[in-house]
């Protein structure tokens, strides 16, 4: 018979078990038989080793088979499911910002309970975030079920030690963020299965898990050091000023990367849960406002590049200005002839407004779609918000958007419009991911290189310009430019704009001198509600956010490489008296 043809079945290894029980009882009996008893004991010793060691042939070839071709792993009741692991997110300098840690899981089986009061007890006193229903329903469960996770490995230890009966553990792993509030809305978080819900968690979710599969790390796009100042100071200004909400971005604008982005108020990646729906909201991104003056830099550029108008250009501001339904008035009025960089630098709504007439509503819509500003902010966030724009642009929507009412947008939105701006006059898409140094990003063309020089020079005069607006974010040798802005909110029960609630912002760039492709960051604050103090008198833009946006700059130019150096006036005013004319917008 060939090797082949024998049948190695369960029915062949009965047959042989049967068979060497049968030898071993016969051999007992011819033991008793012949009156030796210590042959009998020394059959009935190699019997029960014989027991033994096939036993330990069962469980290793069971072992053999489990590690081989079980299934465990894969989605049962106790493993994490597939995918779960989440790659480390890194700051642009290699800094710690989230990380899969392994935790455990606390399960109790009430079954294998001896006294389930005492258990009750100390599981109390030991771990304060379970709820005492939880605890209750596992105990009374009449199977083993899990009841908490997330537990270090100093608790599970603390606990094990305790040696209760009935309590056992299981790994997991926990995507823990060691910074905390630090960058939590750009950041985000991440469930318990491994997904990611908002920031960049969720963002960049298949480039995180396909970086856990390589061991590798994600590095985004911001700076510790840079993100550090920007929350600072912008906190300081909601401590003094607030605020119902804030927003800060700090961009670099020739690649788009986004070196910062703060909102407020904050809340703990580590336990988000545990904050409201408002705290978790990031406002820079997912929050739509009428901007105010901020929205001028747009008219003034779209006046530029149509040929419309010239710095030296000048526009009637001597009395209120009628367009379409709305009688349009100055906040502080200059009653004055004034040129083009002047209605910027006082932040005149009646300048603003006879250019947007020139400008005429078909061209100013088109610009604004060039701006980017009728549609998202492109970036990899997907709490970006949708812009509100006025249904129909005519007179009325000229005389609305043409300094910053009528149309809503997000803070990210009017951040990546300003830095095309500032760029040279490309609109790029802003990005939360890290780019590799030298690399070079071009975009459509949103207005001529000439045209973004002029602008550049413009916000820099209503910065160093004692008669500015922006005139309190200027910090000396870093050439800092901007333009503020104070947009009223709509009160839908009154039917028309509030003069107590209002959105106050700065919209910064520095530096200003050098040529376009010279390195040049852009930032921005602004706050939604600020109240008034004793000192501070109304809240605008120029009082709350400007000063915020300069103590970011003189903060954030060491980092950046931007030393200082001699100082820039361009459009200085011709006389003294205009010098002392002191503007600020509404």
């Amino acid at each position: 018979m060939s090797l082949g043809s024998l049948s190695f079945g369960p029915s062949w290894f009965s047959r042989r078990l049967a068979g060497l029980m049968w030898r071993f009882e016969h051999a007992f009996e011819r033991a008793r038989a012949s009156g030796r008893a210590e042959d009998d004991t020394r059959i009935r010793i190699f019997f029960v080793l014989m027991l033994f060691s096939l036993g330990f042939v069962v469980l290793a070839i069971g072992a053999t088979h489990a590690a081989l071709f079980s299934k465990a792993g894969e989605g049962d009741g106790y493993s994490p499911p597939i995918g779960a692991a989440r790659a480390d997110l890194v700051d642009r300098n290699g800094q710690m910002l989230a990380a899969d840690l392994l935790h455990y899981g606390l399960y109790i089986d009430p079954r294998e309970i001896w006294d389930a009061g005492e258990t009750r007890r100390v599981l109390a006193a030991n771990l304060p975030d379970l709820t005492p229903e939880r605890l209750e329903r596992a105990l009374r469960a009449g199977r083993r079920t899990f009841v908490i996770g997330g537990l270090t490995p100093e608790v599970r230890a603390q606990i094990h030690d305790l040696g209760l009966p009935g309590v056992s553990f299981e790994p997991e792993q926990k995507r823990v963020y060691p910074l905390g509030y630090t960058a939590a809305h750009l950041v985000g978080f991440a469930d318990t299965g491994g997904e990611g819900l908002a920031g960049a968690e969720a963002a960049l979710n298949r480039e995180v898990r396909e970086a856990a599969a390589s061991g590798g790390a994600v590095p985004l796009s911001i700076d510790l050091r840079i993100q550090a100042a920007l929350e600072d100071e912008l906190y300081r200004a909601t401590a003094q000023f607030k605020p119902k909400g804030a927003a800060g971005v700090v961009i670099n604008v020739h690649t788009g990367e986004i070196l910062g982005l703060a909102s407020y108020p904050t809340f703990d990646p580590n336990k988000p849960g545990a904050a409201s729906l408002d705290a978790r909201l990031n406002r820079a991104a997912g929050a739509i406002y009428e901007m105010g003056s901020t929205f001028k830099g747009f008219t003034v550029a779209t006046g530029l590049d149509t040929g419309v108008a010239t710095p030296a250009s000048t526009f009637d501001a001597t009395h209120p200005f009628q367009l379409g339904y709305r009688t349009i008035h100055d906040y502080h009025a200059t009653h004055a002839m004034l040129t083009l960089v002047e209605v910027f630098q006082h932040s005149s709504n009646i300048g603003t407004a006879r250019l947007g007439e020139a400008i005429g509503p078909e061209r100013l819509h088109a610009y604004f779609d060039r701006f980017g500003l009728t549609q998202p902010a492109k970036t990899e966030l997907v709490e970006t918000a949708r812009p509100l724009t006025p249904k129909i642009w005519n007179e009325d929507a000229i005389a609305s958007t043409s300094f910053g009412h009528g149309i809503n947008v997000t803070p990210l939105a009017l951040a990546r419009a300003y830095s095309g701006l500032m760029n040279g006059g490309e609109l790029l898409p802003l990005t939360i991911k890290k780019l590799p140094a030298g690399t070079v990003v071009h975009g459509p063309r949103m207005v001529s290189e000439q045209t973004a020089l002029t602008l550049l020079q413009i916000m820099r005069s209503n910065v160093s310009c004692p008669c500015g607006s922006g005139k309190s974010a200027n910090i000396p040798g870093l050439n800092v430019g901007g333009k503020t802005g104070t947009g009223e909110k709509w009160d839908p029960a009154a039917r028309r704009y509030s003069n107590t609630r209002q959105v106050s912002s700065f919209a910064a760039v520095f530096p200003t001198d050098g040529p376009l492709n010279a390195p040049r960051y852009f930032v921005l604050v602004l706050l939604d509600e600020p109240q008034r103090t004793a000192t501070s008198g109304d809240p605008t833009g120029g009082i709350v956010a400007a000063p915020a946006a300069g103590r970011i700059i003189e903060r954030i130019a060491p980092f950046l490489g931007v030393q200082k150096r001699s100082e820039t006036n361009p459009f200085a005013p011709a006389d003294a008296k205009a010098a002392a004319d002191v503007g600020e917008e509404h």
